[in-house]
Formats: structure tokens, sequence, C-alpha cells
């Protein structure tokens, strides 16, 4: 996909630790270069279904040929939630003009905001507190932060990473999609897997 990363030099300033294409080091460069970025690398996610503003049903699980990028806004989360949301829009702007945009969905649990391209966002509604559901994501991080989080999905719904809170570089999640969209989709869990849910 060196196409994808030519129209990202067209849109995104220069990054110069992650010029030589990290690839299957992305997580540890991203860790060097991005607080906010912690790696999960989990087999599993939370189930998490529910209908779109249009009220269409969407499920997760039928995303598993995507990267999807899910964040929760709950009643009362105020600036933080709104801040990442915006932080959020500018990555989607900058996904959405590359062919990235075929392969990555964003998901938005509790928000109905306005100037999204609705061609690969959702803000979706759920059955039951949206904390609660943003509570269950949360529980895949080590950190101990009670900052809004925004989950990366990669292809085959293995559990990437997080980026937490509002501060970190919008390019480095962007450049971290890109990487997604060129790994090989995980191997099918195995029987032990299917047996017992290990969750990595």
């Amino acid at each position: 996909m060196k196409h994808v990363l030519v129209c990202l030099a067209l849109v995104v300033p220069p990054v110069p630790a992650m010029a030589h294409h990290p690839g299957e080091r992305i997580d540890e460069v991203m860790a060097e270069r991005e607080p906010a970025f912690e790696a999960t690398d989990l087999r599993r996610t939370p189930n998490l279904s529910g209908t779109d503003a249009d009220g269409t049903p969407l499920r997760l699980d039928a995303l598993q040929d995507r990267i999807v990028v899910i964040s929760f806004a709950p009643d009362g989360c105020g600036a933080p939630c709104d801040n990442q949301q915006a932080l959020l829009h500018k990555v989607q702007e900058g996904v959405n003009v590359t062919p990235m945009r075929e392969m990555v969905t964003f998901l938005t649990v509790g928000l109905t905001t306005e100037g999204w391209d609705s061609t690969n966002w959702h803000a979706i509604s759920i059955e039951g507190v949206i904390s609660e559901a943003a509570d269950d994501y949360a529980a895949l991080s080590e950190r101990d932060s009670a900052a809004p989080m925004i989950h990366v999905i990669g292809r085959g719904g293995r559990h990437a990473a997080i980026f937490h809170g509002a501060d970190f570089s919008h390019v480095n999640l962007i450049l971290y999609i890109n990487e997604l969209t060129n790994s090989a989709p995980p191997s099918e869990p195995g029987l032990l897997d299917r047996l017992f849910g290990s969750g990595n």
C-alpha cells in the first residue's frame, strides 16, 4: 500500500521516526513516540452491537474484514470526550483522503455530532448504559486512567491498541491505522481459543 503513504505525505507533516516503515515493529515504534499509545494485542474484543442513526443494526463482529476505530462519549463526559471527538474527526479526515477510507470504519457510541463523513463513520446507540460498555473496553487497558479511550481493532477482531485522552498527535493514529491496513489478518483462533474464549 505504498500509494497510501504517498497520499499521507500530501496531508500530514513529515514524521522522521516513522519514515522507515516499522511494519511488525509498529507497536514498539509507536510506544516510543506517542505517550498516549498503549499496545494491547488481544485476540478477543468485548461484544458491541447497536443501531446507527438511521436505525440500521450494526455489530462489531460483522466488521472483521475492516480496521475499526471505536470511541465512547457517555452523557456527562463533557470536555474530555468533546476534545477527543474533535481530534478523532481530524483522524477521519486524514484517513479519508487516502485509499484507507475503504478499509476503516469509525464507530462512536453516544454521539450524534454533525460534520463527519458518514460513508465510514457511524454514531451508534446501544442497549444499556454507555458508560458500562466503555468500562468493559477500558478494562482491556493496563493503565490507571480516567481519560476517554480510542480503541483500535485490527482485521479479524483483534484488539490492537488504545489511544488515551486527546493529547496525542492525530498523525500518529493515522500512521498506526495505515500500518494495520498493511498487515495480514491474524490466523483463525484455534480449538482451545474457541472452547475457552482465550483473550489473547
